[in-house]
């Protein structure tokens, strides 16, 4: 009896990578898509594209950096060096810290692939969710911060 039961466990967990490796594999075209238009995108808009779109309203560049954030993803280790440098270009943390946590989670240029995945209703969502509190994540982290550049 416990060898019938372990045997049927090992082909229910071959199935089950059989068929997560098959999924995968379906969706490699449009991960290497979506990774090729971010690095385009990456590439082709300037650093200082960036500086010059933020104004002296603190509250309105975290919307303006969460958008900016939102349109060009990227990966978090990049999004640190990105970061350090708009600071070092006179852009003020929270506008900073809007764009680098929005960057690495919300993703617009992913949305086509991400809606086929897991759907448009839950991409959707989790967008729109991720955007809203990248702004309020970098207002909560200035303000702990005690420094409202």
């Amino acid at each position: 009896m416990n060898k019938e039961k372990t045997e049927n466990e090992k082909n229910s967990i071959k199935k089950s990578m059989l068929k997560s490796a098959k999924g995968l594999w379906m969706a490699l075209p449009m991960i290497l898509g979506t990774i090729l238009l971010i690095s385009l995108i990456s590439a082709i808009v300037p650093k200082e594209f960036y500086t010059s779109i933020f104004s002296k309203n603190s509250f309105l560049n975290s919307f303006v950096g969460a958008s900016i954030g939102s349109i060009s993803a990227g990966n978090p280790i990049t999004s640190y060096i990105f970061g350090g440098e708009m600071l070092n270009q006179g852009i003020g943390l929270i506008a900073v810290t809007a764009f680098i946590v929005s960057w690495v989670t919300v993703g617009l240029i992913q949305f086509p692939a991400e809606s086929t995945i897991l759907g448009k209703k839950f991409a959707l969502l989790r967008n729109v969710v991720a955007f809203i509190f990248s702004i309020i994540v970098a207002i909560l982290t200035v303000l702990i911060l005690g420094v409202m550049i």
